[in-house]
C-alpha cells in the first residue's frame, strides 16, 4: 500500500493522554504507612500451584500476596463482598493507571460503581520500573490465560488455566456450580507477571517474572473484598502461558487487621456519584 505524502507529519501529531489522572482523588498513603506499622495477622490462604483459593478481606484491613517458594505469577480477581456483581474492572483501572500499576494505584470497580476497591500499599517490584523491552510488572493488560483460547491455539482440553482455577475455587467457596460461578469471572490483574507490548507486532508479550521468594505485593481494602487468586500453570511465565510442564509454586495470601485508631478519619469508598439518567 503506497503510504500518502503526509504519512510522516500525520505520524509525529503529539499524543494526548486519554484520561489525565491528576484530578483523581488521591489516596492517603500516610496514613496507610501508619495504619501498616500497627498489623495483626488474622488469616491465611497458602494457594496450589496450578489452582486457585479464595479469601476475605473485611474493609480498613490488609492483604498482601507473596512468592514463598520460587518464581510465580498470580491472576487475581476482586469483588465486592456483599455483591458480586461489583468487580474489579481491568479495563478503567488501565485507562487512569496504566497498563501495570504499583504503589498508590488503586484497583477500581465495574459500573456502575467506579469507586476502589484496593489502594497497593506496598511492592516489593515497584524498583523493575520499565525494562528495554516495554516489559514491567503487574500488569492490567491480559485477560487471564482460560481453556477457550486454549483450545483455539492448540487444539485440545486445558482445565487448569487460571479462568478455570478461578471458576473452580468460587464455586467451592459460594457452594453452587461451575456453570453459575464462571460468569463472575473477570478480567484479572496480573500479580508479578512481566508484560509488555511488542514494539514491531504490537503484541502482548511476557518474559520471566524477577519475582523472588519472599517478594510481595500488598493491599489496602477500602471495602469488604471477596477475593480469588490463581497460581498460574505458566509458572513465571518466562516460557509458556498454560502447561503443565511449567515449574510453578505457591503463593501465600495473608490477611492483615490494623489497629482501629490507627485508621481515624478513613471511611470506606462510595459509589459513584453519577445519577444514572443517561441524558434520557
Amino acid at each position: 500500500m503506497t503510504e500518502p505524502t503526509d504519512a510522516a507529519a500525520r505520524r509525529a501529531v503529539t499524543p494526548v493522554i486519554c484520561y489525565p489522572n491528576d484530578s483523581l482523588p488521591a489516596p492517603d498513603m500516610a496514613l496507610y504507612d501508619a495504619a501498616r506499622a500497627t498489623l495483626t495477622k488474622v488469616d491465611e490462604v497458602v494457594v496450589a500451584p496450578r489452582d486457585a483459593g479464595v479469601f476475605s478481606v473485611p474493609e480498613g484491613h490488609f492483604f498482601r500476596i507473596t512468592s514463598v517458594e520460587g518464581s510465580q505469577v498470580g491472576d487475581l480477581n476482586l469483588w465486592h463482598a456483599d455483591d458480586l456483581n461489583e468487580r474489579f474492572y481491568s479495563g478503567k483501572t488501565r485507562a487512569l493507571h496504566g497498563t501495570h500499576i504499583t504503589r498508590g494505584d488503586r484497583m477500581w470497580s465495574s459500573f456502575p460503581h467506579l469507586r476502589p476497591l484496593a489502594t497497593i500499599t506496598h511492592d516489593s517490584l515497584a524498583w523493575y520500573g520499565i525494562d528495554a523491552f516495554g516489559g514491567a510488572v503487574h500488569d492490567v493488560i491480559g485477560t487471564r490465560c482460560d481453556p477457550y483460547t486454549h483450545r483455539l491455539l492448540a487444539g485440545d482440553m486445558y482445565h487448569h488455566c487460571c479462568h478455570s482455577n478461578l471458576t473452580r475455587a468460587l464455586a467451592e467457596h459460594l457452594n453452587v456450580s461451575t456453570d453459575e460461578a464462571e460468569p463472575f469471572v473477570h478480567d484479572v490483574l496480573n500479580v508479578f507477571m512481566c508484560t509488555g507490548f511488542t514494539r514491531d507486532t504490537g503484541q502482548y508479550f511476557m518474559k520471566a517474572s524477577p519475582v523472588r521468594p519472599g517478594d510481595y505485593i500488598e493491599f489496602f481494602a477500602e471495602t469488604n473484598l471477596l477475593g480469588a487468586l490463581s497460581a498460574c500453570p505458566g509458572g513465571d511465565c518466562s516460557t509458556v502461558h498454560s502447561s503443565d510442564k511449567a515449574a510453578c509454586h505457591p503463593l501465600l495470601v495473608e490477611v492483615f487487621a490494623p489497629k482501629a485508631a490507627a485508621l481515624e478519619g478513613w471511611s470506606p469508598s462510595k459509589r459513584n456519584s453519577y445519577d444514572r439518567s443517561h441524558g434520557a
